[in-house]
């Protein structure tokens, strides 16, 4: 049994800042990429930031210089430091990892059970 366990989220002024953190449990062989999504209500969800193992991230337009991902492969954990947040923001934050368990033969995607962020004034 694999779990992926978000925490952060809450409500944050316009041009404020929050930390996400994200932590894997379980039978975990090895995690490759970690990212984070997010869903508005009426919205499909979407990409907002993914790393790879090594390290390498991808962010999406509307985040760029805005939100770091970071990992922590000892910890199994993943992080997404928000910065500068505007209104359009607002949404639930869902973590996802692709990874191994032990005795699988190829790895999956897992996700977490969101985190609400909510940029108001």
């Amino acid at each position: 049994q694999v779990q992926l366990v978000e925490s952060g989220g809450g409500l944050v002024q316009p041009g404020g800042s929050l930390r996400l953190s994200c932590a894997a449990s379980g039978s975990i062989f090895r995690i490759y990429d970690m990212g984070w999504y997010r869903q508005a209500p009426g919205k499909q969800r979407e990409l907002v930031a993914t790393i790879t193992r090594d390290g390498t991230t991808r962010y999406a337009d509307s985040v760029k210089d805005r939100f770091t991902i970071s990992r922590d492969n000892a910890k199994n954990a993943v992080y997404l430091q928000m910065n500068s947040l505007k209104p359009e923001d607002t949404a639930i934050y869902y973590c996802n990892g692709n990874l191994r368990v032990l005795m699988a033969e190829r790895a999956y995607d897992y996700w977490g059970q969101g985190t609400q962020v909510t940029v108001s004034s």
